[in-house]
């Protein structure tokens, strides 16, 4: 888990996940067995048999991240408002809490901003090593407090996103170089035993008119710890707005 370590990372990367398995295409006959089909040629030797009742073990899949928007990071912002509708949206937030049930951020990392853009975004000295070192770090302490709250079996219900209180952020604001659609206290509604619950997410900002998460816990904190946001029996009230 090499986000929990505050030091300087590589370039954001995740590796693609491959599912052990073999295919099960027809074989193609040898000349031997056309020729025996006809008559002619060597008999064909028969496959081994198979125990009566036996199936051939399955593959066990691991699992793995959605892709949200790949390579969208490097390219240039647009005022395109992001939809909650979308693909890009429902593999972000699927990608978002397969990260807090297993308590592996790097499942999350699709559906968080991505390191180029903040590159583009922010006019401050190294936002690169402010990525890595402040943003990511937080996040998987975030990931790691909400996996905390459940227990084996939840499931996500819905994620509910004010819209209607997202803002665009103009350049100047916040230390940015580039506006980008913000909104704060989305929620993240859950199944737990039976039991809706749900925490919020601090804060998501858009790119190329999708929405990432920048801060899950809390944008800022008193100290370097895991925390999660507003968490509640039943879906919580969204909001509120504001931060950045």
């Amino acid at each position: 888990m090499g986000w929990y370590r505050r030091v300087p990372l590589a370039a954001a990367a995740i590796a693609a996940v491959l599912l052990a398995g073999c295919g099960g295409g027809s074989a193609v006959p040898s000349p031997s067995a056309k020729a025996s089909a006809t008559g002619t040629g060597s008999p064909r030797t028969p496959p081994p048999a198979t125990p009566t009742g036996s199936a051939a073990p399955k593959a066990a899949s691991s699992p793995a991240s959605l892709p949200v928007a790949p390579g969208a990071g490097s390219l240039p912002q647009t005022n395109a408002f992001p939809s909650t509708h979308s693909t890009a949206f429902r593999h972000a937030m699927a990608d978002l809490w397969l990260a807090v049930t297993t308590g592996n951020a790097r499942f999350a990392l699709p559906a968080f901003f991505p390191e180029a853009a903040y590159e583009q975004l922010k006019a401050i000295p190294y936002p690169d090593a402010d990525w890595q070192d402040r943003l990511r770090y937080d996040f998987a302490l975030d990931i790691g407090a909400a996996h905390g709250l459940l227990t084996r079996g939840a499931q996500l219900v819905r994620v509910i996103v004010p819209v209607s209180e997202a803002v665009w952020m103009y350049p100047g604001a916040c230390y940015n170089t580039i506006g980008y659609w913000h909104v704060s206290g989305a929620r993240v509604v859950y199944r737990d035993q039976g039991q809706e619950r749900s925490f919020g997410i601090a804060s998501l900002i858009s790119w190329r008119g999708v929405w990432y998460v920048v801060h899950l816990g809390a944008v800022v904190r008193p100290a370097v710890t895991g925390i999660v946001d507003d968490p509640a029996d039943g879906p919580g009230i969204p909001g509120p707005p504001g931060n950045c």
